[in-house]
């Protein structure tokens, strides 16, 4: 079975978030990336104490700052629940590290008789779908390193996503923004989105192969 928004893209200049988020720092230039999977490192809007906001890159999986096995042990956390954020193993960054996970758009898969037929979901007007999350930094036990990580929070799909899949990541809107990353905002935030926010199409269902790197045609081929 494919687990909840296992797959998504990221297809954005730096412009156009620099402006949509109010980043600090320089100018870079963002690869596009397509069909991304966890354990990948993804773009990331954090704001750091004393930075402001700041796009980050960090392990779509989140293994908490306490965890003292490798990351290979953690359990799968690449998603959670809204009303899982207070469990342990997220309650650290709910409490204290916020992010934003900007995408294009994100597969899900609908169970038919003979197949799993992936859907590709964008928003509706064309632009940036701005997915609440949470992050920790952890010390790498083989390493040392320091790995940032984060988790994507998702809630109960709204009635046009739940004709594919009942649940759905929880969107936020731009006034969403700056208090759900300050802490401000608490769980009444992540909610279903509105029924016309987003719009749909079936995709290849190649989109369901794992480890096959970022190709375009997965989400621009409908399925056959």
């Amino acid at each position: 079975m494919v687990p909840m928004s296992e797959r998504f893209t990221q297809h954005f200049t730096w412009h156009e978030i620099h402006e949509l988020y109010g980043l600090v720092g320089r100018a870079r230039n963002i690869e596009p990336r397509d069909n991304i999977e966890p354990t990948s490192t993804v773009h990331t809007v954090a704001a750091p104490i004393a930075v402001g906001n700041t796009l980050l890159a960090m392990r779509w999986g989140l293994i908490p700052a306490w965890w003292t096995k490798t990351a290979e042990e953690v359990p799968p956390t690449f998603n959670v629940h809204a009303r899982r954020l207070t469990e342990p193993i997220f309650l650290s960054g709910f409490k204290r590290n916020r992010c934003i996970i900007p995408t294009s758009g994100y597969t899900e898969w609908k169970t038919l008789p003979d197949c799993k037929q992936p859907y590709y979901f964008s928003a509706a007007d064309g632009g940036l779908l701005s997915i609440a999350g949470v992050w920790d930094e952890w010390n790498n036990v083989t390493t040392g390193d320091i790995v940032r990580s984060c988790s994507m929070i998702i809630t109960s799909a709204n009635e046009f996503t739940r004709t594919v899949r009942n649940r759905m990541p929880a969107l936020l809107q731009k006034k969403d923004f700056e208090p759900w990353l300050s802490g401000a905002a608490g769980a009444e935030v992540l909610k279903p989105a509105d029924e016309d926010y987003l719009r749909m199409r079936a995709v290849s269902s190649h989109a369901n192969q794992s480890g096959g790197g970022d190709d375009p045609t997965l989400i621009t081929a409908f399925a056959k």
